[in-house]
């Protein structure tokens, strides 16, 4: 089911935010449960996907991540590019660089990328398919703030003091009214959790277009990149037709866990 953004996003609530630590706990078990079935979740075609970490986050976090979406038969990468500090005005060159990244891995293969990004590493995803749609065969975002206000997040704060950036300056008003537009012609899956503790699911959604489509998940937000359930999605979309993307089907037992 595709959904929109609520004009009024609001933080997490507190309750979400105290509880991320042991439903992340909880979400690892469960993974553990579920590794023999995730393994056998092959048949990749072998094209390049990259996965970008969330904020302050580097490879490292996303190594799990990376290692079903390689046992699934896709040849994946980390982003490197270090920590996931966002946009900088220190850093003007950050974007070139990402989009150099992406440019090699396209060069070595000859194929399309897709983009996996946690966190504030889908927002990153969904700006370097905007700028290289060329380059970009879909992008997977998992509780990503793309949708509306940036302050609908528990983290906030943080966020401006790692970055020394004023979430109400105009120059990132402007930035964040073009990442809540859809990203022309490539395909865009957004994976959110209503008890996301730390981004509002009320930003993390797609606005519903034809190459759009929201996955709604039960999951904490350290534990999105961990969760059986959100792994099976990503593999499911990255399993889709490059010619031929559609949005995730409900069927069966997946209406148990998707919405």
């Amino acid at each position: 089911m595709t959904t929109t953004a609520s004009p009024c996003p609001t933080p997490p609530r507190l309750a979400y935010a105290l509880t991320e630590p042991g439903r992340f706990v909880i979400e690892i078990n469960r993974l553990l449960l579920a590794h023999p079935f995730l393994r056998r979740a092959r048949g990749g075609d072998g094209h390049p996907v990259m996965v970008l970490p969330g904020f302050l986050g580097a490879d490292g976090s996303t190594a799990a991540l990376r290692y079903y979406i390689a046992n699934w038969g896709y040849d994946t990468h980390g982003w490197a590019m270090g920590r996931n500090l966002g946009l900088r005005a220190e850093d003007p060159e950050f974007e070139n660089r990402l989009a150099e990244r992406l440019g090699t891995l396209v060069r070595k293969s000859g194929r399309k990328v897709s983009l996996v990004g946690w966190s504030l590493g889908g927002v990153l995803a969904r700006e370097l398919a905007r700028a290289c749609p060329d380059h970009v065969r879909q992008v997977i975002t998992l509780g990503s703030p793309i949708g509306g206000d940036p302050k609908a997040s528990t983290i906030w704060r943080v966020y401006e003091l790692a970055t020394e950036t004023e979430l109400h300056s105009e120059e990132l008003r402007q930035r964040v009214a073009q990442i809540v537009q859809p990203v022309p012609g490539v395909p865009c899956t957004a994976i959110y959790s209503r008890s996301d503790g730390i981004v509002s699911h009320q930003i993390a959604r797609e606005r519903e277009t034809p190459l759009t489509d929201n996955i709604r998940v039960v999951a904490s937000h350290v534990g999105l990149g961990f969760s059986a359930t959100v792994l099976h999605a990503i593999a499911d979309r990255l399993a889709q037709d490059e010619h031929d993307w559609r949005p995730f089907r409900r069927t069966c037992w997946r209406r148990i866990f998707y919405a």
